[in-house]
């Protein structure tokens, strides 16, 4: 039985990796803006990290970042602010 091997999977594609962008961008909305924007970036960065073998922290990052966000949001509401204490004086 010698069978040759068969041939190796093909590399990703160049320039198809967004996996950092899209875990920058879920930080950044996660923190600063949109909670669940955050959530979304952050599963697209997962996504592409499992597809291309690399780490899933940044997609970690910006998914705890955008819960935090909206559990801080639902706070500050439930408090009877409807915007953040410091903005419009």
């Amino acid at each position: 039985m010698n069978a040759p091997y068969p041939p190796p999977p093909p590399p990703p594609a160049a320039g198809r990796d967004r996996t950092t962008l899209w875990g920058v961008l879920g930080i950044v909305f996660g923190l600063f803006c949109c909670g669940i924007l955050g959530i979304v970036f952050g599963w697209l960065s997962i996504r592409d990290a499992r597809r291309n073998g690399k780490s899933q922290l940044l997609g970690w990052l910006a998914i705890a970042f955008g819960v935090v966000n909206i559990v801080a949001s639902v706070i500050v509401r439930a408090r009877g602010h409807y915007y953040y204490p410091y903005w419009y004086r």
